[in-house]
C-alpha cells in the first residue's frame, strides 16, 4: 500500500505586523533605545501574522482543515483519524484535537501529537504508519501555532534579551493535510534523527508539572546560536543518509522545504548542504518562524506548481532537539 497527501492547505492571521513595529513595542515596554531596524537586520523578518486576541491555534487549524475537506470534497464523517500535531495547544487538557473535531463535525480518533517545531511531520508520519498497520483509512492532519504569544513584550538587560531574543522571531499560522492511500508515489521516505541530550537548549518550559504556574516560564528561552550549531554539527548526516538511501541527488527534487527560523540560518543551511536555492520556498522573511506550521504553509504554497511525479523533500527541526525528513512524491 502507498500512503500519500491527499489535499493540502494553510491559515493566516488576518494582523500583519511589521518587525519594525515589533521592535519600538519592545524597545518602549523595556526603556531602550534600539538601533533602527536591528530585529529585522539581525533575522531578515521583515513581517509576520500575530493571531487577534480571542484567536487560537485551534482557530487556525479548524481554518486550515475546513479548506482541505472543501477542496478534497471530503465529508468530516470520512475521516476515522484526526491528529492535531503542534508545538502550541490551546490547553493542557483536554487535547486540543478535540476542539477541532467538535467545529468540523467529524468522529474520528483524535489525539494531540507534540514535537516542538516536529509536531507536523510527526503527526503525518504517525497518519502513514496507522494506515499501513489497518488502524486507519484517511486521517486529516492540522496544525495550529501561535508562539508569538510566548514572545517576551519587554525585556530585563542583556542577560535576558540574549535568551528573548530567538522569540522574536514568530510567526502565526495553521495548515492541515488529508493523508490516505494513493495508487502510486505518496510518501517514499522518511528518517529522523534524535539528540535528547539538548533538550534545555531552547523552549518554553511552564505549564507543564515543572513550572505548572507564572508568567515567567510562559515566553520563549533559549540560545538561538547554541542551538544553530547543534543543527549544523548533526543535520548533514542525516541529509546524506537520504541521499545514499534513495539515490536521489538535489536533482531529483522539484522542491526542498526546510524548516526556517531567520534567513541568515536558511541561507547557512543553502551553504552546508549545497541545495540549489532556487528550490526553496522562502517564507521566513514575510511570515517570520511559524514553528511546526512552517513545513505546512510551504507545503501548500508550492502544491499549484507541482505535477505528477514531482518529489518534494522536507526537512524538519525541532527543539529537544530532533531532525527528520520525508520524501513525497506527488500521486
Amino acid at each position: 500500500m502507498n500512503v500519500g497527501i491527499t489535499g493540502i492547505a494553510y491559515a493566516l492571521p488576518a494582523r500583519e505586523v511589521p518587525t519594525a513595529e515589533l521592535q519600538r513595542s519592545i524597545a518602549v515596554a523595556s526603556g531602550l533605545a534600539l538601533p533602527p531596524r536591528m530585529f529585522e537586520q539581525a533575522t531578515g523578518i521583515k513581517r509576520r501574522r500575530m493571531a487577534a486576541d480571542g484567536e487560537y491555534a485551534s482557530d487556525l487549524a479548524i481554518d486550515a482543515a475546513t479548506k482541505v475537506l472543501a477542496d478534497t470534497g471530503t465529508d468530516p464523517l470520512d475521516v476515522d483519524l484526526l491528529l492535531f500535531a503542534s508545538a502550541t495547544r490551546d490547553m493542557a487538557e483536554p487535547a486540543t484535537a478535540h476542539v477541532v473535531q467538535a467545529a468540523l463535525g467529524s468522529r474520528a480518533h483524535a489525539m494531540d501529537v507534540t514535537n516542538a517545531c516536529n509536531s507536523f511531520l510527526n503527526g503525518i508520519d504517525m497518519a502513514r504508519a496507522m494506515i499501513l498497520s489497518g488502524r486507519a483509512r484517511r486521517a486529516l492532519v492540522v496544525t495550529g501555532e501561535t508562539p508569538t504569544r510566548a514572545m517576551r513584550p519587554r525585556i530585563d538587560g542583556l542577560a535576558q534579551a540574549r535568551t528573548a531574543f530567538a522569540g522574536f522571531t514568530f510567526g502565526d499560522a495553521g495548515a492541515a493535510v488529508l493523508v490516505e492511500p494513493v495508487a502510486t508515489g505518496g510518501i517514499v521516505d522518511v528518517d529522523t534523527e534524535t539528540h535528547s541530550g539538548h533538550w534545555a537548549a531552547g523552549g518554553i518550559f511552564g505549564g507543564g508539572s515543572r513550572h505548572p504556574r507564572g508568567d515567567e516560564h510562559t515566553y520563549f528561552t533559549g540560545d538561538g546560536h547554541r542551538l544553530r550549531r547543534i543543527f549544523e554539527q548533526i543535520g548533514a548526516g542525516l541529509i546524506e543518509r537520504v541521499a545514499l538511501r534513495t539515490g536521489y541527488g538535489w536533482d531529483a527534487y522539484a522542491k526542498v522545504l526546510v524548516h526556517q527560523v531567520t534567513l541568515p540560518y536558511l541561507d547557512r543551511f543553502v551553504e552546508a548542504t549545497g541545495v540549489p536555492r532556487d528550490k526553496l520556498e522562502v517564507t521566513v522573511d514575510e511570515l517570520g518562524n511559524m514553528a511546526s506550521a512552517t513545513l505546512g504553509v510551504q507545503l501548500a504554497r508550492v502544491r499549484p506548481s507541482l505535477e505528477t511525479g514531482d518529489r518534494v523533500l522536507l526537512v524538519g527541526l525541532g527543539g529537544g532537539v530532533s531532525l527528520m525528513t520525508m520524501v513525497w512524491e506527488v500521486s
